[in-house]
C-alpha cells in the first residue's frame, strides 16, 4: 500500500519530543510555498494530553502564534494528543519556530482562567471541555525540557 499521508511514515518510536520538525511543503499552482510543521510536545506512545488540555491548548496556541506570524493558515491538535500541526505560507527556520514555541508556552503558563479565548457557546463546539490547569501543567513540563 502507497503511504501518501506523511506522519503515517514518520517512525513514531525513534523521535525524541518535545521537537519541532518541518513534516511537509508544498508550492502552489501560483508559487505559494506551505509549510506544514509537526510541534510536538510529548513522547508519542508514552503520554497523551488530557482532552480537555489539549483543548484549552488549541484555544491558546491559535491565538497565541498570531501573535509573532500573520502568515498562519492553520493550527490543529494531533489526534493522538502528543502535539500540534502548524500550517503557514513560507519557510520559517526550525530554529526560529521553537523559540517562538518557547515564548507561546510561556504566555499559556501565565494565562488567567477568563483570558482563555472563545471558550463559550458561541464560539466553541464543546465550550466545557476545558483545563487551563492541565494545559499550564503540560506547557511548563514541555518548557523545562525545551531549554
Amino acid at each position: 500500500m502507497d503511504i501518501k499521508v506523511e506522519s503515517f511514515k514518520l517512525d513514531h518510536r525513534t523521535v525524541k519530543a518535545p521537537y519541532v520538525r518541518k513534516a511537509e511543503q508544498l508550492v502552489g499552482p501560483k508559487g505559494d510555498i506551505i509549510t506544514k510543521y509537526d510541534v510536538r510536545l510529548i513522547q508519542p506512545n508514552t503520554d497523551a494530553i488530557p482532552t480537555g488540555g489539549m483543548h484549552t491548548l488549541e484555544h491558546l496556541f491559535a491565538t497565541y502564534f498570531r501573535e509573532y506570524y500573520d502568515d498562519i493558515i492553520d493550527i490543529s491538535p494531533m489526534g493522538c494528543r502528543t502535539g500540534f500541526y502548524l500550517i503557514k505560507f513560507g519557510d520559517t527556520p526550525l530554529e526560529e519556530l521553537k523559540e517562538t514555541l518557547k515564548k507561546v508556552l510561556q504566555k499559556v503558563i501565565e494565562t488567567k482562567e477568563e483570558e482563555v479565548p472563545a471558550v463559550n457557546e458561541i464560539q466553541c463546539g464543546n465550550y466545557k471541555d476545558h483545563s487551563l490547569f492541565t494545559a499550564k501543567e503540560y506547557a511548563k513540563q514541555v518548557l523545562l525540557k525545551l531549554e
